[in-house]
């Protein structure tokens, strides 16, 4: 189930000073249906390995406490005001609300930050709205410049449309408390800023918690199935063993007694034994087997799947007939490593799939190849099966602008 996208721990794109904002191929897998999570082949990108993931989930809200840095601008006008009690207080509520942004982006942002209740949500966001007040006694209006922080707050704690109204409400106090307080100039351009930063942020927190959502909606679907494979794995097993050993058991009962009473009669009853169980096992190495096993209309039918899953137009073959039967194993795992990794690293939005008696070739319009990069272990295994049967893989760039893998009997020059 990529991976866990961008953590969101950021306000990415909040608040600006008065009116301003600041603003693979070669590593396929040849495994298309995997055994763990981490391998569904629909999921397009896992993301970042555990170490990385863990790192951007603090380096995420650091990010985010950086935008703290645009309440200088009040700052810096409190800092300039005349001696007095009342600069002491502006200074000492600017800190204080850079203080309490930088609390609510570290503990409430990103995928895992949860909401505040609302009446805890009002009591914090009321006093961040005093404290922009302290900060207008010696600041005047470019006090009014937490008032975007204020937001962005109320969109981490709030985590719903209600941070949409509170935007709207300092959207009127930046309108009408400038006109009303003497010798104040008016700052109608912070407008702007308190809305971009509130739709910014509810925007991306919104995105985050559709991705989160979306990752453990995957996560369910990989446990479950595995739990559907476990009971098909058991119901198999019931169905195969069941009456074998049933009557295995019943069989050796029925020789003990015989045992003493009529020796041949016995001894063909130990001989049937000897039989079912031989047949038991055969049976159980050939549910293994063909658990195991691909046969190229089971990759086709599930290269389809796998694509219209994971929204990619693709043109696949709908028989298999022209193939002779010593390609078709060959071309089974040739598409099942073309698809695995068109889905992992491909970025397409098309998939051509052909296939001749001697050629099976798998176009796509991704990214294309990345000549730096090494072939993994996918295409490698590939390789080595078709060298067992005479065949090659080649590996370049195709007609539809992206990928193309290929793999045939034919000599070169005879395609």
């Amino acid at each position: 189930m990529r991976r866990e996208p961008g953590t969101g721990d950021g306000p990415s794109g909040t608040p600006g000073g008065r009116g301003r904002l600041r603003g693979d191929w070669a590593d396929g897998d040849s495994a298309m249906w995997p055994t763990h999570r981490d391998e569904t082949p629909f999921a397009p990108e896992w993301g970042p390995p555990g170490r990385a993931r863990r790192v951007m989930r603090v380096v995420g809200p650091v990010m985010g406490v950086v935008w703290a840095v645009f309440l200088l601008q009040p700052w810096q006008s409190a800092w300039a005001s005349p001696p007095g009690w009342e600069r002491t207080v502006s200074l000492l509520a600017v800190a204080g609300l850079a203080l309490s942004f930088a609390w609510v982006v570290l503990t409430h942002a990103g995928p895992h930050g949860t909401r505040m209740p609302t009446g805890r949500a009002a009591l914090f966001l009321g006093g961040q709205c005093v404290l922009v007040a302290l900060a207008c006694l010696a600041a005047d209006q470019d006090g009014l410049v937490g008032l975007v922080f204020v937001c962005v707050s109320a969109v981490f704690l709030l985590r719903d449309p209600r941070a949409l109204m509170v935007a709207g409400a300092a959207a009127v106090a930046v309108l009408v408390v400038p006109r009303l307080v003497t010798g104040w100039d008016t700052i109608d351009d912070l407008i702007i800023s308190v809305f971009l930063a509130t739709f910014a942020v509810f925007g991306f927190t919104q995105l985050v918690l559709r991705n989160r959502q979306l990752q453990l909606a995957r996560d369910e679907v990989a446990v479950l199935a595995v739990e559907r494979e476990r009971e098909r794995i058991a119901r198999d097993m019931h169905d195969i063993l069941g009456h074998s050993l049933t009557v295995i058991s019943v069989k050796a009962e029925l020789a003990s007694r015989l045992f003493e009473v009529d020796a041949e009669r016995a001894r063909a009853e130990i001989l049937e034994v000897q039989t079912l169980a031989r047949s038991a096992l055969a049976d159980v190495r050939g549910m293994v087997s063909a658990t195991r096993a691909v046969t190229l209309a089971g990759e086709l039918a599930g290269a389809r799947q796998a694509f219209d899953s994971a929204a990619i137009e693709a043109d696949v073959p709908g028989t298999i007939e022209e193939v002779p039967d010593r390609l078709r194993e060959l071309f089974a795992w040739a598409i099942r490593e073309g698809t695995t990794n068109v889905l992992r690293h491909s970025a397409a939005s098309h998939v051509r799939v052909t296939m001749t008696p001697d050629t099976l070739t798998i176009d796509d319009d991704g990214a294309g190849p990345d000549g730096d990069a090494p072939a993994g272990n996918g295409l490698h295994g590939l390789t080595e099966r078709a060298r067992q049967v005479g065949a090659r893989v080649e590996m370049s760039r195709g007609p539809l602008g992206g990928y193309r893998l290929l793999v045939t009997t034919a000599p070169d020059g005879a395609r």
